[in-house]
C-alpha cells in the first residue's frame, strides 16, 4: 500500500513491517480510525459480527456540525427533567426497572451541569470537532464518496427571538469559541427554509456545519475502501485479550481462533465497556436509546438539518426521505425498543411541520454510547500500551468520528496529537 503510506511511520520492534492492528467495532469512529492506520501504512482487521455501519451509525441523525460543542446535560436543565419524564411525547424516558441501575449515571451526569463546566466541556469538544470536516475530506476522496456529504450549514429555529433568550448562554458559548452563529428572522429566515413560514420566527444559522445524506453509506463507502486497501473483517466478536510483558498479543472471540495481533483500538460503541475494563479501564459508559422516523414522501422539503430547539427535535433531509431524530432513553442495551418513543416523534414533528405527511415511515432504535460529561475516551489502555480507546461519543459520533479516527492513528504511530486529548482519558473519573 505505497500510495497510503502519508508518514511511513512503522514501529522498530516489528522490524519495519506495517503494524497489525485490531479494529474492534465497524461503526463511523471504527472504520474512520482503520483508514487513517491505513494511511500510515498499517494493516487493519475489524471484528465486528455485525455489517459495517449497521447498528449506531446506521440511526444517525446526520449532523456534522463542529458547532455541537454544548454537552447534554446544561445549566439549568435538571428543573425541566420531571415535566419530561410525564410527557409522552417529551425527549427523555427512564424505564422503571432500569433506574435504580441507571442512577449513579445519572448523579453523575448532573456534576457536568454548572456554567463552569459545560464551559470546559464546551472548550473540550471544540477541539476535537473542528476539524471534523478536514480530516473526513481525505478519507471521502479516496472512497470515492464526496457526494455523501453537504456543508450547506444548520439553522437552529425557535418561535421567536424572545424564546430563543433561554438558550442564550450555549449560542454566546459556541460563539466564544469561535462558532459563527448567525441571528436570522422573518423574511431572511424563510428564504433559507420556506417550509418553516407560520411556524418558527426566530433562527441561528451556523454556516460552517453540515450533514449526510446517508450515514450508512458514509460508513460503508469509508469502510469498503478500507477492505480493499487490504483490510480484513473478522466476523467475531472480541471476548478478551492475551497479554504478556504489558502489550495486547492475541484477541479472543466468540468464535473461531484469537488473533494475533501488534495492537488494538476498541471502538465498539455502547459495547465498549467490558473490553475496556480487561485492559484496566473502568468507565461510566451508557446506552442513551435513541429513536428516529424516517418519512419517505414527507410532503416537506428543507434544505439543509434544521434543529428545532423548543422541541428538542432534529429534521435531516436525507436522500432515502426526512429524517425526525431527538429522543433518550435509558433502559440498557437488551430492552426491547419501545413504540411509543417513534409515535413521540411523529406528533412532534406534526406540530413543527403542518403539511408533514406520514402516512408512511420507518422506524429504528439504537444505543448511542455516552459518558456522564457528554465527552468520548480517546486514550490509550493503562494496563496495554499498545491498546487504544475511542468510545463513548454519545449524541456527537458522526461529528466526532473522523477526527477521533486520526487522533488514534497518531497514537499508535507515536506521533504527537493535533488535539488536546487530556479531556479524554479514560481515569478522568477516578473509578481506576
Amino acid at each position: 500500500m505505497p500510495e497510503l503510506a502519508a508518514t511511513g511511520i512503522l514501529a522498530p520492534e516489528t522490524g519495519g513491517r506495517p503494524l497489525h492492528i485490531g479494529v474492534i467495532g465497524t461503526g463511523i469512529v471504527g472504520v474512520a480510525t482503520a483508514a487513517w492506520l491505513q494511511r500510515d501504512g498499517q494493516s487493519v482487521s475489524f471484528i465486528d459480527p455485525n455489517d459495517a455501519g449497521s447498528q449506531t451509525s446506521f440511526g444517525n441523525a446526520g449532523s456534522i456540525s463542529p458547532s455541537a460543542v454544548l454537552p447534554v446535560g446544561m445549566p439549568g436543565m435538571w428543573k425541566r427533567v420531571p415535566k419530561w419524564l410525564t410527557d409522552p411525547e417529551g425527549p427523555l424516558v427512564i424505564r422503571t426497572h432500569y433506574l435504580p441501575r441507571v442512577l449513579p449515571w445519572l448523579m453523575r451526569f448532573l456534576r457536568h451541569m454548572s456554567e463552569a463546566e459545560v464551559t470546559r466541556i464546551a472548550g473540550a469538544m471544540r477541539g476535537l470537532l473542528a476539524p471534523t470536516f478536514d480530516c473526513y475530506t481525505p478519507l471521502l476522496q479516496r472512497a470515492g464518496a464526496t457526494g455523501l456529504m453537504r456543508r450547506d450549514g444548520c439553522l437552529y429555529v425557535y418561535s421567536s427571538r424572545a424564546a430563543a433568550e433561554r438558550w442564550r448562554f450555549g449560542t454566546q458559548l459556541r460563539r466564544d469559541l469561535g462558532v459563527e452563529m448567525r441571528p436570522v428572522e422573518g423574511e431572511e429566515l424563510f428564504e433559507l427554509e420556506p417550509a418553516l413560514r407560520g411556524r418558527f420566527g426566530f433562527g441561528q444559522f451556523a454556516p460552517e456545519n453540515g450533514s449526510t445524506i446517508d450515514p450508512q453509506a458514509l460508513v460503508q463507502a469509508i469502510y469498503a475502501q478500507a477492505i480493499e486497501d487490504g483490510a480484513a473483517h473478522l466476523r467475531a466478536r472480541a471476548t478478551g485479550f492475551d497479554l504478556a510483558d504489558g502489550q495486547v498479543r492475541r484477541i479472543t472471540l466468540d468464535q473461531g481462533d484469537p488473533l494475533a495481533v501488534d495492537g488494538v483500538v476498541i471502538a465498539a460503541g455502547a459495547w465498549s465497556g467490558k473490553l475496556a475494563r480487561k485492559l484496566g479501564a473502568r468507565v461510566p459508559l451508557e446506552s442513551q436509546r435513541g429513536y428516529h422516523v424516517t418519512i419517505p414522501d414527507p410532503g416537506v422539503t428543507l434544505n439543509r438539518n434544521v434543529m428545532a430547539v423548543e422541541q428538542n427535535i432534529m429534521v435531516n433531509p436525507m436522500r432515502m426521505g426526512l429524517r425526525l431524530a431527538g429522543t433518550v432513553e435509558f433502559a440498557g442495551l437488551n430492552a426491547a425498543p419501545n413504540p411509543g418513543r417513534a409515535e413521540a416523534l411523529i406528533a412532534v414533528g406534526r406540530k413543527v411541520f403542518g403539511a408533514l405527511k406520514t402516512e408512511t415511515y420507518t422506524t429504528w432504535m439504537g444505543h448511542r454510547p455516552c459518558m456522564p460529561d457528554s465527552m468520548p475516551v480517546i486514550d490509550r489502555a493503562p494496563h496495554a500500551e499498545n491498546a487504544w480507546f475511542g468510545f463513548g461519543h454519545g449524541h456527537v459520533g458522526m461529528c466526532g468520528g473522523s477526527t477521533t479516527g486520526r487522533e488514534i492513528a497518531h497514537m499508535v504511530a507515536g506521533r504527537a496529537a493535533q488535539v488536546d486529548l487530556h479531556p479524554f482519558r479514560a481515569d478522568r473519573f477516578g473509578l481506576f
